[in-house]
């Protein structure tokens, strides 16, 4: 690296972790979760969800694999608060699959790592699969992260960075900015951020994603706002008038993440009609990474 470095790391308290391992580990995973695990490969995550039957997300992650001379095995980056949660519902699903699952959430946390490239022998270290500009993560002990930050020539900031981060480029937050149990995962983007593989074959609430695939449109959808000021809070009604139209997520800096109803709000935006929660206007933002349609869009291309 260069001698000057505007790399950031932040370790992030919310993220727990979990390990798969044994002979039926990737295709136990793989009959599972969202995304096709046959890809996964050290060095090379994928992004996925467990969903329930009904096909909404129980618990998003991200999938790492650790190299053979590590010990392999399959690492889940998770939500810490429901790390036990999945575990139990792996556990659930193993029947006589050769899989032993791990909760490792006390002895090994999560580091990101953004607007920069560096390397480090700490931990196991992968590129966010989601998006190349929210950089990269690693799963290590809490109390290593000053030297790893340090190896990769990264400034250690508090976890707060790393989320105006992700919410400037849009990266939805499960608990956040949208509910566990309650969202499907085109309502959390999943299929426009790399989290769905819809070629592979079955796993746990694939009918339904399917179905909403081929409807070919979401009818929600969490996007980026921004406003002047101070963002609502979190959970807060998004009306235009008196019809509701979403709810607020995260925000930082200026900038939010909402679940908005694209129908409800095409008019509004044609119009220049307020959209508003909490008393504070909203501007609706398509994010650069999409390929949903977008209120207007239709229109202005005929």
């Amino acid at each position: 690296m260069d001698g000057i470095s505007t790399m950031y790391a932040a370790l992030l308290p919310d993220r727990g972790v979990l390990k798969v391992v044994g002979d039926d580990a990737r295709k136990f995973l793989n009959g599972l979760l969202t995304t096709d695990i046959a890809e996964v490969a050290p060095g090379r995550a994928a992004f996925a969800a467990l969903l329930t039957p009904q096909g909404k997300i129980m618990v998003d992650m991200i999938v790492a694999q650790a190299p053979a001379e590590d010990g392999g095995g399959f690492f889940l980056d998770c939500p810490r608060a429901l790390s036990r949660t999945l575990a139990d519902r792996l556990n659930f699903y193993k029947l006589r699959a050769k899989v032993l699952v791990e909760d490792l959430s006390e002895v090994l946390g999560v580091m990101a790592a953004w607007d920069g490239a560096g390397e480090t022998d700490y931990g196991l270290c992968y590129a966010d699969p989601r998006l190349p500009a929210l950089g990269l993560r690693c799963m290590l002990p809490s109390d290593v992260a000053v030297e790893a930050a340090a190896d990769l020539g990264a400034t250690l900031v508090d976890a707060g960075e790393y989320e105006a981060h992700r919410i400037a480029l849009g990266a939805p937050r499960g608990g956040l900015d949208f509910q566990y149990n309650d969202a499907f995962p085109h309502e959390a983007d999943m299929d426009q951020l790399g989290g769905i593989d819809f070629d592979k074959g079955c796993y746990v609430g694939q009918e339904v994603v399917s179905r909403v695939e081929h409807r070919g449109t979401a009818r929600k959808r969490v996007v980026p706002v921004t406003f002047e000021d101070f963002g609502p809070e979190t959970g807060v009604v998004v009306r235009v008038g008196e019809t509701e139209v979403g709810i607020m997520g995260s925000s930082a800096k200026g900038r939010g993440l909402a679940m908005l109803h694209l129908s409800r709000i095409g008019d509004a935006l044609g119009a220049g009609t307020p959209i508003m929660s909490g008393g504070i206007a909203l501007h609706p933002v398509k994010p650069a990474w999409a390929r949903f349609d977008w209120p207007g869009e239709a229109k202005a291309a005929e």
